[in-house]
Formats: C-alpha cells, sequence, structure tokens
C-alpha cells in the first residue's frame, strides 16, 4: 500500500496551481505558430533522415510573447515554492522525500 503523507493547504494548492498553469502552457503552445519570430517556411532537403516541413509564418504577436512570458514566470515561482517549501524537512516525511514528492504529483490528475 502506498504510504500517504498529510501534506500542508498551501503546499497542495501550490502543486495544483503548477500543474494547471504547466497546462495552460501546453495548450497555448499547441496553438501558436512553430516559430516565434517571422520565419520563410522550408521543406527537408532530398535524402534528409526525418522529413520536415513547416509553412512561413508571421511568428508570435506581442501579446502571445507577454502570455508565455507571464505563465513561464509563474510556473518557475510555483516550482520554487514546492520545491522549498520547508515541509521537505519536517518528520512527516521522514526520511523519503522522493515518495512523498511523487505523491504530492499524483494528488491531482493531470489537467487535459
Amino acid at each position: 500500500m502506498a504510504e500517504t503523507f498529510d501534506f500542508p493547504d498551501d503546499l497542495r494548492a501550490a502543486q495544483q496551481e503548477s500543474q494547471q498553469v504547466t497546462a495552460e502552457l501546453e495548450a497555448l503552445y499547441r496553438e501558436l505558430p512553430w516559430s516565434v519570430e517571422p520565419h520563410p517556411g522550408f521543406t527537408a532537403r532530398e535524402g534528409d533522415h526525418f522529413p520536415t516541413e513547416r509553412p512561413a509564418t508571421e511568428g508570435w504577436t506581442p501579446e502571445q510573447q507577454e502570455t508565455v512570458e507571464q505563465l513561464r514566470a509563474r510556473q518557475r515561482e510555483l516550482a520554487t515554492t514546492v520545491i522549498t517549501h520547508p515541509y521537505w524537512s519536517t518528520e512527516a516525511v521522514s526520511g523519503d522525500v522522493v515518495a512523498a514528492r511523487m505523491a504530492l504529483k499524483r494528488l491531482f490528475p493531470p489537467v487535459a
């Protein structure tokens, strides 16, 4: 049976928001053009190992770049909060920090 941990509310909230921000960022990346900067596009040369083709793009708008940067910054803040939380050095973890960190990640199912 898996060990259970009594995570503090602020740690749980930070982990949950971290997963939500990561899902938002991943969804945004799927919608954005393939290149941040304007690019004429390309097609891989014949004989290249992996055939690749990218259409021409105007790149990301300044608003899209700002949104990505804000989400990345929030993602870093939350990661720092989770990783450096005082809980990890308490007796509640009892030496098995890896199991505790994995249990925290599994508290909240991935956001699709």
